[in-house]
């Protein structure tokens, strides 16, 4: 099986080093540091069970798609229509393009785009990209995806190279579960530059999250989605397996880029407002990000 990965940033590079390693053919499109990096050296997967470096191909282009049987989309929300544009003239027409994104809609966005088939994949992976060609894991690594005439052959082949993936009826529900996760860890844990551990021990961050989650599923509820199992139980699992994680979101502050707010916490807000639900402390903390950002963006330089 040819793999193509889409923006290879932790979460693509992890997956595609996996896949690498048992066997099947694997390009990367991502950044020239980190192409010159794998070109020359492999990626470097550091996992706590193994480390290793795997040969791949690597480019800057959407071309590198070219003749892939399976696609995996991980670029960042904001970029799901111009990366999806990108590769229109690259990709077979029976390509499977899974999108691996933070969010509930790329794959309805991405779908408007594409005339190969876009199945939503939900990501449960800890991950962060350690230094040019070196991809750090912490923990997890599994997928939920929807139902495709080709998600059981994925899910055997990922399976066997150590990714299990669970095909689901409900992969809009279980990504609105996690949504719900990462609006009550991603934003505080930017602002306060705290892992998760830390963060969740605050005075009042209890309760904080805990209006997160209650906003978010009204406004799911409001939509028509069955989120799956205990939200509130869900954010406690990941304090106790993930205590030192920084989120994407402080990860991404901390070196300067642009984050997926708008995505997370600001889309909880946009939706409550078109369904008249108030979603307060989602607005405040989608407001708090993007005051970050934006002073990052004026000096120049990381908060």
């Amino acid at each position: 099986m040819k793999v193509a990965v889409m923006g290879a940033g932790a979460v693509g590079c992890y997956f595609g080093a996996m896949l690498a390693r048992a066997g099947h053919e694997v390009a990367l499109i991502g950044r020239p540091a980190h192409v010159d990096a794998i070109r020359s050296k492999g990626l470097f997967l550091d996992t706590r069970s193994f480390q290793d470096h795997i040969p791949m191909a690597a480019g800057t282009g959407p071309e590198m798609a070219r003749d892939a049987s399976v696609v995996l989309f991980c670029v960042k929300s904001a970029d799901t229509e111009r990366a999806g544009a990108a590769l229109v003239p690259h990709l077979a027409p029976d390509a499977l393009v899974l999108s691996l994104q933070n969010g509930v809609d790329n794959a309805e966005r991405l779908q408007a785009i594409l005339p190969q088939t876009v199945v939503p994949a939900v990501v449960y992976v800890a991950t962060e990209m350690a230094g040019p060609g070196h991809v750090k894991h912490h923990g997890r690594g599994e997928l939920v995806i929807g139902p495709s005439g080709r998600s059981q052959e994925v899910a055997r082949d990922f399976a066997a190279a150590g990714i299990p993936v669970e095909i689901s009826d409900n992969v809009i529900g279980a990504l609105w579960a996690k949504l719900i996760v990462n609006c009550a860890y991603n934003a505080l844990s930017a602002i306060t530059r705290l892992p998760y551990g830390q963060l969740f021990k605050g005075e009042g961050v209890q309760q904080v999250m805990r209006d997160v989650v209650h906003e978010c599923l009204a406004v799911a509820q409001a939509q028509g989605v069955t989120v799956p199992g205990d939200s509130w139980a869900a954010v406690l699992k990941i304090v106790e397996t993930m205590p030192t994680q920084f989120s994407s979101t402080a990860q991404d502050l901390a070196r300067g880029k642009a984050t997926e707010i708008d995505f997370l916490n600001g889309y909880v807000e946009r939706k409550g407002r078109e369904r008249a639900i108030a979603t307060p402390v989602n607005r405040t903390l989608h407001a708090l990000v993007k005051l970050l950002e934006n002073r990052a963006d004026a000096e120049g330089s990381p908060v």
